[in-house]
């Protein structure tokens, strides 16, 4: 059973218009409420939000049968307190459970409350997400943000910026050496779990084995490379990591032969069962993959192309992204390209998987334009270029600030050096600072699994951020109101 909150007060319960949240705080986790206080405030918004938050209940399902499950309102502060202040669950969950003016806000009354909520039930709840939903909602907020910014928002134009950054998943650094370490890690829990299941002896000693793999691993690890300009030196050195990696190898191809033999010795119709021998084998492919990697290249001395590459067994979406930043060579994670107006709103965003800042130039703001229709003009950076964005973009928006890559033509000299357009260009920079705030505040590295948990949590974090856009303006707007009325 899901209500989207609970429609009759308790006894002592403070209504969420009427909380009093600290307007003297500079942290967060006021400034986010704040924006949600506003938002539940407005009857046009809380509509449209409630109406969304009706979509998390799976359409086959009666909201008033079965056991009582989290209020949906709940849900959508816990989420994104935990993004706009950057927390694990277990910092999320110890706030729930003992901060005020946050409890007060998921609907808890002030007086003899000892409710408690579980780290499990946080987790299920939160991520009961999707990344649509999460839009649609930051769309509403954003309408009503231009609201309290514009005098007629629906006729006053807005000036947008257009940048991209990076990511990171929860991933160590990979080499091939350690992935199929990884690999033969899963591989060996996931057998022994499944012989002590149908009775089989064969994998009492599968710790064991896994210890000797990583002795075998740490040997090919410390093996460098000579840099003694002996050729006798470099070539015995060169043989010796050889020796290590071969050792490596063999050993990790023969425990690989016995895993299939026991699977092969396995006839089931248990669908879970199945599943773990489904998920064997795809470890084994993985550990066969870099088996052939570390062949060619340790043994054969060849250079493994690129895209052959896999970065993580577990964040299968991981990317290998090189901007060519001080004292950031690289990068694992994928690309997030925002749009974000003058106020700080950001309006679009995009997940771009395997793709480069020109090739969906066109569409976010084609997508951007579909939500808000004011949008005149959109300030690039030069990665951002093409002839043909070029074209499309400026059919799109009434001005393109999107710089020319390489050797300039008087025309195009004319326009770039024009006062509008580095006006612009200087202007552009503040994307930059929402950038900073976005991976300040739980998008420098996500810790959720899966791509549709990294779209989720990115999604997330642009609603938070938002709403701490939101409450802060809102905060020393009435700040300022309040000093007016001391000094008057």
């Amino acid at each position: 059973m899901r209500k989207i909150i609970e429609p009759q007060l308790e006894i002592t319960q403070v209504p969420i218009h009427d909380i009093k949240i600290n307007l003297q705080s500079r942290d967060e986790i006021p400034k986010i409420l704040i924006g949600l206080q506003a938002l539940f405030c407005d009857t046009d918004s809380r509509s449209k939000i409630f109406k969304i938050l009706e979509k998390l209940i799976p359409s086959k399902v009666n909201p008033k049968n079965g056991r009582e499950g989290m209020n949906l309102w709940k849900i959508l502060v816990l989420g994104m307190i935990r993004l706009g202040c950057n927390w694990d669950y277990d910092k999320l969950l110890d706030i729930a459970n003992n901060h005020k003016t946050l409890r007060l806000m998921l609907g808890h009354s002030d007086f003899n409350d000892d409710y408690e909520y579980k780290l499990q039930t946080v987790k299920d709840n939160v991520s009961l997400f999707t990344p649509e939903i999460l839009d649609e909602i930051n769309q509403v907020a954003v309408e009503y943000g231009h609201n309290f910014f514009l005098k007629d928002p629906e006729n006053e134009e807005l000036r947008v910026s257009c940048d991209s950054f990076v990511t990171e998943t929860d991933v160590h650094f990979p080499t091939d050496i350690n992935l199929l370490l990884d690999s033969m890690r899963k591989v060996i829990t996931l057998i022994m779990s499944l012989c002590i299941t149908f009775g089989i002896t064969e994998w009492r000693q599968g710790g064991y084995n896994f210890k000797k793999i990583k002795r075998l691993f740490r040997k090919a690890q410390q093996t460098k490379r000579s840099t003694s300009k002996d050729p006798v030196k470099k070539e015995k050195r060169k043989q010796l990591i050889i020796d290590a990696h071969n050792e490596y190898l063999t050993f990790t191809k023969a425990l690989i032969e016995r895993i299939q033999n026991t699977l092969s010795s396995i006839s089931t119709t248990d669908i879970c069962s199945q599943l773990r021998i489904d998920e064997i084998s795809k470890y084994i492919k993985y550990a066969e993959k870099f088996i052939d990697q570390i062949g060619r290249r340790v043994i054969d001395g060849e250079t493994i192309p690129h895209n052959e590459k896999v970065f993580s067994i577990f964040e299968e979406h991981t990317e290998w992204i090189s901007k060519g930043k001080a004292g950031v060579p690289q990068q694992l994670g994928i690309r997030v390209c925002i749009v974000r107006d003058q106020f700080g709103f950001i309006l679009q965003h995009k997940v771009m998987e395997k793709q480069t800042d020109d090739k969906i130039a066109v569409s976010i703001i084609f997508d951007a334009k579909q939500k808000f229709k004011n949008i005149k003009s959109c300030s690039f950076d030069k990665g951002f270029h093409s002839p043909s964005n070029q074209k499309k973009l400026s059919e799109l928006l009434d001005k393109v600030i999107l710089p020319f890559k390489g050797k300039l033509s008087e025309k195009r000299k004319a326009i770039e050096y024009s006062e509008e357009f580095l006006e612009a260009r200087r202007q552009h920079s503040a994307v930059e600072s929402s950038i900073g705030a976005l991976q300040n505040h739980g998008l420098k590295k996500c810790p959720d699994h899966g791509i549709h948990g990294f779209k989720r949590y990115v999604s997330m974090g642009m609603l938070a951020r938002n709403l701490q856009i939101l409450g802060h303006a809102i905060q020393q707007k009435e700040l300022k109101f309040q000093k007016k009325k001391c000094t008057g």
